[in-house]
């Protein structure tokens, strides 16, 4: 009965249609990883790319969603949508990512600024490993490169509902359309997104972490000539999070009291972010030119004081809201690339440009500190620590590559970039009893720094075209994560201004890739080690959250991965991707409770020793015309032992969780069940290293109902 229903609904919605053919092969997957078109199984990089239809199989609806769907890759926030992204065990808890976010091929600066919600996405490229020949400061670790869909001369378009547990609801829908055929494209989307909270609070015993966001993506894109074309993009999200940061102090007591906290000061985060870019293409004889002019803003704030001990007493609370002035981060970009013609026969092949940015960050915040202040350390109650600094930036980067073949198998690969960058801080300190409508001294007098940092990050590479479907590759590149200036703390013991160095890696890799059996088999292989010098260490300072990064040590990553893909039957696909990664200090000093503490030996944190990824779908054709499937799919996820503190106190064990996802798939209309971590797997996703821990997310299941035309 319940599958005559099924097929009785989809037939009311069926439009005749052509037959879309099951897939007979993997998919020929061209990526821009080297800022140029190139095929995925020929460029010298680990790259992993995540086509549309996967980006669907996968119901990815927020980058970190892609923890271990990339070989080594783990992603997680502590509530508050800021994902700290991990690979190979390059990671950083700063603003300051250590993995680069591109969007439609502009730099996400910091993680205020990118947009993390997925929606009408072409493609998702990662590459893994340092990026900083073409990508520059703050691709350590690698880069998330996320491709949106844009418009053409054919009106294409989707809707879709989401509807689950927890009060889950999220639409989303998108055209593209000509304009003017061949001239003038439009093209729209949007999300709006919202579920009751995972957990609940025990101080008013109401749902915490409830949430809702509108997000859209807009572009126009005009055809001059058959050469060049001119694209104007706006992104936006308001984001809106009643009860932000869900964490529990102790990993006993949020293990044994899931989804349980007890906090007193509850506000709504108000987390308004705007991106817009101009881009210009040029197609030559001589040379291919872009130009990529961009501004990104976000302004965050608490409406009320933010709990800043997660507990039930008036300890400290955080506050923030002091206008539009205050708390929004503003950066400009350009980048000027310049490439070498596409269907050029020369064995030369190259790229070059460069960019440019400036960012302006304007922070006021008060840590408060309350009636219940002494259970916090404080020897004064109901005063305020008014926190100043205004920081400013400005960087600008050259930057090369060539791809040489010496003949039909060897093709020689070298690149360098130079980046300089300029900061500039200044801040002040002051101290406001309840009583007085004004502070009434400085703890830290207005005072201001500055520091600049440069570095060049080279890179040769050697590629063997073993056969027209096999190649290996090894790489030699050096990484570059830039300095800058600590901010001030509620703590005077703790200087403000001290200027952190850069930090530097040097990377070997080797790598395989290949296809077998008329496209039906892909596997794709690379062995990898790294040396960290001058690590960057955050550390997260309370009462006033803040972070103070110092060069504490030495880091050593190696490790291996491994991707395939394969349809052994007709209708039946497989994926598999697995990757192992030992991180480890070598050396690791760090101040604690007013000593140095020697860290040696320690593993690197956020970075499980192993991520493994299997995914089993199966298609199966009822009917031709119309043209109805039936489908399901099985996921497999297997997260190894990390820790999330430098002492490596704070431990998650090894942990596996299942995924599920079936339905009927037709020509215009899909309808999908879908099920995360069946089971319902409890385990820590995010922690600070003070020991406030934030659970993965519970069981979650729910419907799709998707239109496309």
């Amino acid at each position: 009965m319940l599958m005559k229903l099924m097929y009785a609904l989809v037939g009311s919605l069926l439009c005749t249609g052509a037959y879309a053919q099951t897939i007979d092969s993997l998919d020929a997957i061209v990526v821009t990883a080297q800022k140029k078109e190139e095929k995925l199984q020929k460029i010298p990089v680990s790259v992993s790319a995540i086509t549309s239809r996967q980006v669907i199989d996968y119901r990815l609806w927020n980058t970190k969603e892609i923890t271990a769907i990339v070989p080594n890759l783990y992603s997680a926030d502590p509530g508050d949508n800021r994902n700290v992204t991990s690979i190979r065990g390059i990671t950083t808890t700063s603003y300051d990512p250590a993995v680069a976010t591109y969007i439609d091929g502009v730099n996400q600066f910091g993680l205020d600024t990118y947009i993390s919600q997925l929606s009408d996405i072409e493609r998702i490229e990662v590459l893994r490993g340092p990026q900083g020949t073409l990508y520059g400061r703050n691709a350590m670790g690698g880069v998330i490169n996320i491709i949106t869909k844009q418009p053409g001369n054919h009106i294409t378009g989707f809707a879709e509902a989401n509807v689950g547990n927890y009060g889950q609801q999220r639409y989303a829908a998108g055209i593209r359309t000509p304009l003017i055929k061949n001239k003038l494209y439009l093209g729209v989307s949007g999300i709006y997104d919202r579920r009751e909270g995972f957990y609940t609070n025990l101080y008013n015993n109401k749902d915490f972490d409830r949430q809702h966001s509108l997000s859209g993506n807009y572009y126009l894109k005009y055809i001059v000539n058959p050469r060049w074309s001119v694209t104007f993009n706006l992104k936006h999200l308001a984001n809106r999070n009643n009860g932000t940061f869900p964490l529990v102090n102790g990993v006993e007591d949020a293990l044994e009291h899931p989804f349980e906290l007890n906090q007193n000061a509850v506000t709504e985060m108000v987390d308004n972010t705007f991106n817009t870019s101009l881009s210009v293409n040029h197609t030559g004889h001589a040379f291919n030119f872009s130009s990529q002019t961009a501004w990104q803003s976000n302004h965050r704030y608490y409406k009320d004081p933010i709990d800043g001990d997660f507990s039930p007493i008036d300890g400290v609370t955080i506050i923030n809201d002091y206008g539009s002035k205050w708390n929004k981060v503003k950066v400009f970009t350009q980048e000027f690339r310049f490439t070498s013609p596409t269907a050029a026969a020369s064995p030369l092949k190259w790229t070059a440009g460069t960019y440019l940015f400036i960012q302006n960050n304007p922070v006021k915040q008060t840590t408060h500190f309350g009636e219940d202040a002494e259970l916090v350390g404080s020897p004064d109650k109901n005063y305020g620590l008014i926190n100043t600094s205004t920081g400013k930036g400005f960087g600008i980067a050259l930057y090369g590559e060539v791809n040489y073949a010496l003949n039909k198998q060897w093709e020689l690969i070298a690149g360098i970039r130079y980046d300089y960058e300029h900061k500039k801080q200044q801040v002040r300190g002051e101290y406001k009893p309840d009583a007085s409508p004004d502070p009434i001294f400085d703890f830290q007098p207005d005072t201001s720094a500055t520091a600049h940092f440069n570095a060049f990050s080279p890179k040769v590479g050697l590629l063997y075209h073993a056969a027209a479907n096999n190649d290996l590759y090894v790489t030699y590149s050096r990484g570059y994560r830039a300095g800058g200036l600590t901010q001030l703390a509620a703590d005077p013991s703790t200087p403000p201004l001290y200027a952190y160095k850069p930090e530097y890696s040097n990377n070997i890799e080797l790598g395989s890739k290949n296809t077998f059996f008329n496209n039906k088999l892909r596997v794709n292989v690379a062995l990898f080690y790294a040396t960290i010098t001058d690590a960057q260490v955050p550390t997260l300072v309370l009462p006033a959250a803040i972070t103070i990064t110092k060069n504490a040590g030495k880091l050593t990553s190696k490790g291996a991965e491994i991707e395939l893909a394969a349809l052994p039957v007709r209708g039946l696909e497989i994926n598999y991707q697995a990757g192992f990664t030992d991180a480890e200090y070598k050396t690791l000093k760090v101040p604690q409770n007013g000593a140095e503490a020697d860290l040696s030996g320690k593993k690197q944190l956020f970075t499980p020793d192993m991520t493994s990824m299997l995914a089993l779908q199966y298609q199966f054709a009822v009917s031709r015309k119309p043209y109805i499937q039936l489908m399901a799919r099985g996921e497999w996820q297997y997260l190894g032992e990390q820790y999330f503190d430098l002492a490596n106190n704070i431990r998650q064990s090894p942990y596996n969780l299942l995924n599920t996802r079936t339905g009927i798939i037709t020509r215009y209309v899909d309808l999908l069940f879908w099920a995360r971590n069946i089971g319902n797997r409890k385990y820590i996703s995010y922690a600070y290293d003070f020991g406030a821990v934030h659970l993965g997310n519970p069981e979650t299941w729910g419907f799709t109902l998707r239109v496309k035309w």
